[in-house]
């Protein structure tokens, strides 16, 4: 199992230590994001939130936690949920923001095929 990234520290594809890339590594690991995602309402449960990750596997889940645990993101709360850190509720926020662009981003998309000429048309 590999060590969740960490700022000032080399990461997959960049040795500069940027906290930039290393945030970049871990969200671009498989299920970082979509983990973040799910917890970004209320604490869930190992099982509960395997089912609202479309049922990935307990291995990778278990892996992505440890990770987002490292990095200080995910914490597990007293009944033994997991949940978002004050770190990971501000990495939430910034989603949040991408998740608004992507909206937008969909929908300029769709327009532009929407006003695209029928290719089966005569």
């Amino acid at each position: 199992m590999t060590a969740a990234p960490k700022p000032r520290r080399p990461v997959r594809g960049s040795t500069t230590g940027r906290p930039l890339m290393a945030a970049l590594d871990l969200f671009g690991r498989r299920w970082a994001l979509r983990i973040m995602w799910e917890l970004r309402g209320e604490a869930l449960g190992f099982r509960p939130l395997q089912q609202r990750c479309d049922g990935m596997s307990s291995s990778v889940l278990q892996q992505r936690l440890t990770e987002l645990q490292e990095a200080r993101l995910v914490d597990r709360d007293a009944e033994g949920g997991y949940r978002l850190t004050a770190l990971g509720k501000g990495a939430s926020d910034e989603l949040r923001g991408l998740h608004r662009w992507s909206e937008r981003w969909a929908a300029e998309l769709d327009e532009v095929s929407d006003e695209a000429p029928d290719e089966k048309a005569d």
